[in-house]
């Protein structure tokens, strides 16, 4: 079922109302009950990824990042076993996993004498475990865990359901007895840029004739879709002077084909 733009209207517009808790989705499954817990789902996650987007810079600051790393120091000072980062995250309406990465940063241009490198950093991120200091790397544990939204194991996670929904579809091609190319057969004849699939015989879906298919295991919205046309699809119709054909496994607005 595609959702109208009035219907996805008025969901962004509630979710807007809504802190990125656990107990955000019981609340918009119980104001809108007749949305899979999916769509609604990918529609909060894709709603508070712009929101980071729109407010990244003024946590990002010398004066913030100053700021935020100061009341660490001394809130930590008082009692180490608070969640500090988390609860300070939450107060200024900020990603926990992005506030561990602020804090972890600029703790370790302290501890090192010079900004770690991104590699160093994101390792951290993933496995708080190396961090030097074990009070800031059960702070940085607990805001991971409790993002639900971003992160290194938010990232995982959307990279196995990615996955999950790339296999779901080079089956459903073999039950339908259709050839068709995958990625890595794709990148070994040359391709830089692929698509999920491309079919080696064109088929006819809804009137429009088939010859790529691109997988997206999320929600279809107008943003969404402007960047894969822009970073992905425009380049795959160069190539081939046909466009590919986009499945949104989770849904898509009704007026996006």
């Amino acid at each position: 079922m595609r959702l109208s733009k009035a219907q996805y209207d008025e969901i962004a517009l509630f979710i807007s109302t809504l802190r990125p808790t656990r107990q955000c989705m019981k609340r918009l499954k119980e104001r809108f009950p007749c949305q899979s817990q999916s769509t609604l789902l990918s529609i909060f996650s894709q709603e508070y990824q712009k929101m980071i987007k729109r407010t990244h810079a003024k946590h990002h600051t010398p004066e913030a990042v100053e700021m935020y790393y100061a009341r660490y120091l001394n809130e930590v000072a008082r009692d180490p076993k608070v969640p500090i980062l988390l609860e300070l995250a939450n107060e200024v309406d900020f990603s926990p996993a992005l506030m561990a990465r602020t804090v972890l940063e600029r703790f370790l241009e302290d501890h090192d004498g010079q900004p770690p490198t991104k590699p160093v950093l994101s390792s951290m991120l993933r496995d708080p475990s190396l961090i030097p200091d074990p009070v800031l790397a059960n702070q940085v544990h607990l805001c991971i865990i409790n993002d639900c939204f971003n992160g290194p194991l938010v990232d995982g996670i959307k990279h196995a359901i990615g996955h999950e929904h790339e296999v779901l579809l080079r089956q459903k091609l073999k039950e339908h007895n259709l050839a068709f190319l995958d990625e890595d057969q794709l990148r070994l004849k040359g391709y830089d840029k692929t698509p999920d699939v491309i079919l080696e015989v064109p088929v006819a879906v809804d009137g429009h004739v088939i010859h790529w298919i691109e997988s997206k295991a999320s929600f279809g919205d107008e943003a969404s879709h402007k960047t894969y046309l822009h970073d992905q699809f425009w380049s795959y119709w160069n190539r081939q002077k046909e466009p590919p054909y986009k499945i949104y496994w989770i849904n898509h607005l009704s007026h996006i084909s």
